[in-house]
């Protein structure tokens, strides 16, 4: 990624540049990773997001990875340059930031979830940068596609301003604006990581946790009776903290490593690694339901494996490329704390799936 000595003062329209009425390039419009449509139509029953959070490079693959995410595409919207290059966006004179669309389907991924991975995954306190990556281009940025994602983003920007000030660090720098038009960019840039799985990705978070607010016309009322209503009143679920002292005052010091920090236990020191009781498997951090006993099986690694999950919706999987690996690393979808990993090394005859899980991320509910 270019490092940028861009201007730190956003252009005004009579400043930028005049850029042309259609793309000085072509893309091939497939998603590299998934081989769908990047370019419109998308499926009727699927919206589309907009996030700015620094290079997108590294962004757009935090998206892809997330089930229910149909397609994502990096290109510039926010500016006043119609049709820009990447060099032209790189100048700070376009107006543009590196953003990235995420097309998804809210049966399967909500735009909450979203939002809490961008909140999660880069510094919002920063303006005009992201890390190393200097430029009014690097600015944070929500841009809405409809009335009630402009509600959830505001919310979401709200709570998690109160939770960096619980943190003792700075306010949220992000801008939340209407969409207006998304220039897509040059095809190079598509899916880069996946292109270039070692390039560069200089995003970072705060280390600030916060779990954001549903929204209010999904839970009819506050937040704790929405999640109870979505759940069939689960009496195992466990109220959500606020902040990062409330997840440690939870949690013993190696389970908040584990599930908080994404550590790993010793191999074959957990208490559930053999064990073969009946019962369901909850996130030790929330009480999530994740996986059902009928889907464990001795996989002789030192930790408890499962062929799936009790459905979709309860984990979610991204990337982990840390320690010089790739893998895949599986989180509840609930907390997003982390649980363990994922591999395509389990029984054939079962989907062929080896959920990988720490013990002490996982509390067993044999009621």
């Amino acid at each position: 990624m270019l490092f940028s000595r861009a201007k730190s003062k956003l252009v005004s329209a009579g400043e930028a540049l005049p850029g042309r009425e259609e793309p000085s390039f072509e893309i091939s419009g497939g998603h590299a990773v998934n081989g769908h449509s990047i370019i419109p139509p998308f499926p009727a029953d699927h919206e589309v997001a907009i996030f700015a959070m620094g290079c997108f490079w590294g962004a757009e693959r935090l998206f892809w990875s997330l089930p229910g995410v149909y397609a994502t595409a990096v290109g510039y919207a926010g500016g006043f340059t119609p049709n820009p290059t990447y060099e032209e966006t790189c100048s700070g004179r376009t107006g543009h930031t590196e953003s990235v669309l995420v097309v998804f389907d809210p049966a399967q991924v909500s735009y909450r979830d979203l939002l809490q991975v961008f909140f999660d995954e880069h510094d919002a306190t920063q303006e005009n940068r992201q890390g190393n990556d200097v430029g009014t281009q690097y600015r944070s940025a929500i841009y809405f596609t409809s009335d009630a994602q402009a509600r959830e983003a505001h919310a979401a920007a709200d709570a998690f301003g109160k939770a960096l000030a619980d943190a003792g660090r700075g306010a949220v720098a992000s801008e939340i604006a209407s969409a207006g038009p998304f220039y897509y960019a040059e095809e190079y840039h598509q899916q880069y990581l996946h292109k270039v799985p070692n390039g560069y990705c200089g995003l970072k978070g705060t280390g600030v946790t916060c779990v954001l607010p549903e929204p209010a016309a999904e839970t009819g009322g506050s937040d704790a009776e929405g999640a109870g209503a979505r759940h069939g009143d689960d009496h195992g679920l466990k109220a959500l903290p606020s902040n990062d002292d409330e997840w440690r005052d939870r949690l013993s010091g190696e389970q908040y490593d584990v599930l908080r920090r994404a550590g790993t236990e010793r191999a074959f020191t957990g208490t559930y690694t053999d064990i073969e009781d009946p019962g369901t498997y909850r996130c030790m951090a929330c009480g999530n339901p994740l996986f059902s006993s009928d889907a464990k099986f001795h996989s002789g690694s030192g930790w408890p494996s499962f062929t799936e999950a009790v459905s979709p919706q309860a984990v979610e999987v991204e990337d982990d490329r840390k320690f010089g690996m790739v893998r895949t690393e599986v989180r509840c979808a609930r907390c997003h704390s982390h649980l363990g990993h994922v591999f395509p090394d389990g029984p054939r005859d079962r989907g062929g799936q080896r959920y990988c899980m720490n013990s002490v991320a996982l509390d067993l509910d044999q009621g």
